[in-house]
This record gives C-alpha cells, sequence and structure tokens, in this order.
C-alpha cells in the first residue's frame, strides 16, 4: 500500500535583511565592509557591540558596519515542505501505522525546532502581540488610514514573518479633510489649550512637572516556566507607588500613543526589540537606560504626560482596573486627525500663507537637525572604534617600546645607567595606562553624548510624517476656492477650512517650541557633562606624564 503524505512545516529559518542609508567606506585591516546607498544587506551577527553589526553584501563578502548607517527591514522567511511519499515508497505498512509514525515524527521536529529558535517566536514576549485580555494589539504589518483619518496599523497577525525595527513613521498621510471640515467645540479635560509665551504659542505646562524612574528589573515566566519576560518598576514622582511592566506593555502605550497623538505630535520610538541576548545583563541595562530616557521625555511633554492613557500606564491600582484602561484607550475615538478638535488656541486666527510659511521654516530645521544628528553620531562611532581599537593598540606600542629601550639600555654595563632605564621602565608602563584610559573613556562620556543623539535621530525621523499632515492641509486649503467655484464646497466651508488649518498650525508651533526648550535644555546640559568629563581625562593623562618625567634627572 503507498500513501502520498504532504506536511507543511511551520516556518523555523529566517534572515534579517538591512538596507544602506548612507555610503560608508571600510578602513584596511579593520574588518569593515564597503557598502552604498540604497544597498541591501543581510545581517550575521546583530549584537557585535559599540553601534556595528556584521552584514553580507550581494557578492557573498561580509565584514563590519556602522548600525546606525543601516535600517532593519524584515526578518525573511524559509517554509519548509516535506513529502513523506517516498519515505514509505518501499514498505508495505498498515494505513494507520503510515500516519501515527508521520506524527510522531512531526512532533519530535516541532519540539527541536522550538528549543532551537525559541527565543525568537514560541518563548519571546517580543514577539507576543496578543494583549492579556486575549485581544490582539494589531500586528507588525503597513500602516491603514481610515475614513476617519487614523494613523494605524495593520490589524492583521503577521505570523512567522517579523520586523524587527519600530514604525518610524507612517506609510500614508491621514486625510486632513475629516478635520478640516469640521465644526468642533472643545470640551472640558479634552480640551488641548494653546497660550501665547514668551517665545510665541506654547502649550499649557502643569505645575509640577512630571517625572518617573525606570528601574528594578526582574525576570519572570509563565507557563510553567517556558516563556520568560523582564518586568521593570516604574515609579512615578506624583505618587511614589511603583507599577511593573513588561516591555510589551511599553510597546502597546507606544501604540495607542501613535494612534491618538502623531498627527500632531512627533512620538519616538521605543528602543528596538532584540532576537538574542534579551536576558543579558548587559542588554538589560542598556534597554532600561533607553526606557528611562524615552518616559522621560514622554513625561516631560504635557499633552501626552496628561493623557488618560499614560495615566493609566502609570497610576493603574491592580490587573482589573489596567485591562479596562486598556479596552478603554483601544475604544478611543479622537485619535488621528480627529486630535485636532481638542486643540483650542485662544489667539488670533492666522492667515494661510502665515500658516505655510512656518511650515516650511519648521520642515527645513528638522531636515537640518536631522542630518547634523547622523553626522555626530557617524563621527562619535567611527571616535568609538579609534579609542578602543587603533589609538589603544598605539598607546600599548609606545609603551612597549619605551620598555624594550629601556632594557637594550640595560645590558650596556654602564655604571651611571639605572636611573635612566628605570624612568624608561616608567614611561613605558605610563602609556600602558593611558591606552586603558583611553579606551575606557568612551564609556564615560561619549557614551551620553552618543545616547541623547540617539533619542534626537529617533524624534526628528517622525517629523517628516507629522508635518506632512500639516503640508496635506495646506494644500488642501489652496484648493478650496476652486473647490467653491465647482460648488463642492460652501464659502462658509471655505472659511471653516482656514480656521482650522490656523488651530493646526498653532498645534505644530506649540509642538515646535516645546521641542525647541527641551533641545536648549538637553545640549547644555550634554555638552557641559562631556567637557567636564574631557577635562578630567585629559588632567588625568597629563599628571600621569608629570609624574614620568619627574623621575627623569638633569645632568
Amino acid at each position: 500500500m503507498k500513501n502520498t503524505i504532504t506536511v507543511l512545516c511551520y516556518p523555523y529559518v529566517c534572515c534579517v535583511q538591512a538596507q544602506v542609508l548612507y555610503d560608508f567606506t571600510a578602513e584596511p585591516g579593520n574588518n569593515e565592509l564597503t557598502v552604498q546607498e540604497g544597498e541591501i544587506l543581510t545581517l550575521t551577527k546583530q549584537n557585535v557591540g559599540s553601534g556595528w553589526v556584521e552584514a553580507r553584501n550581494s557578492r557573498g563578502n561580509v565584514g563590519l558596519v556602522p548600525e546606525d548607517y543601516i535600517e532593519v527591514k524584515t526578518i525573511l522567511i524559509i517554509s519548509f515542505v516535506f513529502d513523506f511519499t517516498s519515505l514509505f515508497r518501499d514498505f508495505d505498512i498498515h494505513r494507520s501505522l503510515v500516519f501515527q509514525s508521520v506524527i510522531l515524527l512531526l512532533s519530535v521536529m516541532v519540539i527541536l525546532c522550538h528549543m532551537a529558535v525559541g527565543s525568537v517566536y514560541s518563548f519571546d514576549e517580543e514577539w507576543d502581540d496578543d494583549s492579556d485580555d486575549g485581544k490582539s494589539t494589531g500586528g507588525y504589518g503597513g500602516s491603514q488610514v481610515e475614513e476617519s483619518g487614523t494613523m494605524q496599523r495593520g490589524g492583521a497577525h503577521s505570523t512567522m514573518k517579523l520586523s524587527l525595527n519600530k514604525f518610524p513613521g507612517f506609510s500614508k498621510t491621514p486625510n486632513p479633510e475629516v478635520y478640516l471640515l469640521t465644526k468642533h467645540i472643545s470640551k472640558g479635560d479634552d480640551r488641548l489649550p494653546v497660550y501665547t509665551g514668551e517665545v510665541g504659542p506654547v502649550w499649557l505646562y502643569p505645575q509640577i512637572q512630571l517625572d518617573c524612574v525606570v528601574a528594578d528589573p526582574k525576570k519572570g515566566s509563565k507557563m510553567y516556566g517556558l516563556k520568560s519576560y523582564i518586568e521593570y518598576q516604574i515609579t512615578p514622582n506624583t505618587t511614589n507607588r511603583p507599577v511593573n511592566h513588561r516591555y510589551k506593555h511599553f510597546d502597546w502605550l507606544y501604540e495607542r500613543l501613535v494612534e491618538k497623538f502623531a498627527c500632531a505630535l512627533p512620538i519616538p520610538c521605543l528602543p528596538d526589540k532584540q532576537v538574542t541576548g534579551r536576558f543579558e545583563e548587559e542588554f538589560i541595562k542598556m534597554r532600561m537606560e533607553r526606557l528611562q530616557g524615552w518616559m522621560s521625555r514622554m513625561c516631560r511633554h504635557p499633552v501626552i504626560s496628561n493623557s488618560d492613557v499614560f495615566q493609566l500606564f502609570l497610576n493603574y491600582r491592580d490587573e482589573k482596573e489596567w485591562k479596562l484602561g486598556k479596552r478603554k484607550a483601544e475604544k478611543d475615538e479622537i485619535v488621528g486627525v480627529k486630535i485636532f478638535s481638542n486643540i483650542d488656541p485662544e489667539l488670533p486666527e492666522l492667515d494661510p500663507a502665515q500658516v505655510e510659511q512656518k511650515y516650511e521654516m519648521y520642515s527645513q530645521f528638522t531636515r537640518s537637525m536631522d542630518n547634523s544628528v547622523k553626522e555626530l553620531l557617524a563621527v562619535g562611532h567611527l571616535h568609538w572604534k579609534r579609542c578602543t581599537g587603533p589609538l589603544q593598540k598605539e598607546y600599548r606600542q609606545i609603551g612597549k617600546a619605551f620598555q624594550n629601550l629601556s632594557s637594550v639600555f640595560n645590558t650596556s654595563a654602564y655604571p651611571r645607567e639605572y636611573t635612566l632605564t628605570e624612568a624608561l621602565t616608567a614611561t613605558g608602563k605610563t602609556y600602558e595606562e593611558i591606552a586603558e584610559i583611553v579606551a575606557g573613556q568612551p564609556k564615560k562620556d561619549l557614551h551620553f553624548l552618543m545616547e541623547t543623539n540617539h533619542e534626537y535621530k529617533g524624534l526628528l525621523g517622525c517629523f517628516p510624517d507629522t508635518i506632512a499632515v500639516h503640508k496635506a492641509a495646506i494644500d488642501k486649503v489652496k484648493e478650496a476656492d476652486h473647490l467653491v467655484v465647482m460648488n463642492k464646497i460652501s464659502q462658509q466651508d471655505k472659511l471653516i477650512m482656514e480656521k482650522n488649518l490656523s488651530t493646526m498650525s498653532y498645534a505644530l508651533q506649540a509642538e515646535m517650541n516645546h521641542f525647541h526648550s527641551n533641545r536648549i535644555y538637553d545640549y547644555n546640559r550634554l555638552l557641559q557633562f562631556y567637557l567636564e568629563e574631557q577635562v578630567k581625562f585629559y588632567e588625568t593623562i597629563a599628571e600621569k606624564l608629570k609624574k614620568a618625567l619627574g623621575q627623569y634627572t638633569t645632568m
């Protein structure tokens, strides 16, 4: 008896691809890979460290590439289909025995696959798209534009085909007409006022600045230990009562904030997900630091920090309140461009020409700053690499050379040689100490410079999509006269559109003033710290060199 049995096995083999954003020329002898903008690479190792990844190009060449020079795209999945026809071709076995054998073999295969890649799929909470109440929070597909003008992600599960990087923006611009033709009245707690400040339109800031501390990461598990995760303790300064959250809860909060506010406010991405090494101490420390930075930035925003969903995240009292709050947030209808209906500027209406002028100014500034931040990150990565590579090696070689010279001098048998050879040996050891100081310095100062610029890179990457909403609104208002002539809208509709465009512009101005205020504060504090550490660094080296100098006698 012959049976034809074809079995589809779930895909478990994958490769991570990335697109090159900028040209990069490899330095000889450093195991680097020269790449060009637009090139597609396959990442062979992502946790190289110090801002580098290992990648393979289309020609099969493998080398190191700065991670800020690439954008991770997707994990490509390869499915396997097994045909068991040939397996039983020469055997006359009873049908039930055949199927029992196949089932047993498949069970073993699936178990082995789970064991091999469990940290990526079944046992990895980071790829678990299910919310705690059993409902999907949405897959990792592209954005969709609904009639409500909401920027949302695709709702279908994208199983076994995953994107490593978070959503840097939106694939489409929501239709601003949903808001432009709306007669709105802001009510009560939903009202988002805009006032005139010393620098122009500003949001209403709270009297007490909200802040929180992300700390005490602990490993937890469920499903009888088959699924592990890291849980963080978040303590707001308003209550001093800690709440616990996993990374997927941060991810849920991020999605809600993007859905609700991203048309008006740029929402920076969370720290990227990681396939391997999630429970390593160094990675947990880095993730906690970046989650702290993200939460602090959200706390400093007067609109986000005061929103119901953000307050729920920080202040829920028990699991029931958390789940009810989640359901309420997921059903929120004031999302996308509708958020502008809550904005209430207590300011005179702007002319559409003024609105466009502000748009162009902000668009140009954010593009220019984005380029500058990326340049600083690239230079910083190269400097870090030199400190921990070539520079450290050179100082060690200088130290070794001095000590070798001292050894040679010792063989001269000259009576007055001892003082000089001791001084030379000490000088050599000094340069070896300097080598270690140079290699360790980036962690003391450059690290914080890079992290802050990494934050701003993510934030600035959101501005084009947010500003594009305003550009689309400007274009619609420019069409208003033609639409009136065509009897598609009334003259009153045109006036409503211009008034609402003015409201959108005030929201953008208030947001840009908030951004500039934070930018000045952040970079003032950051550069002061960096230069202070640099001064200490050079003073330490100078002291060591002075000490070495003091061992030489004047003849």
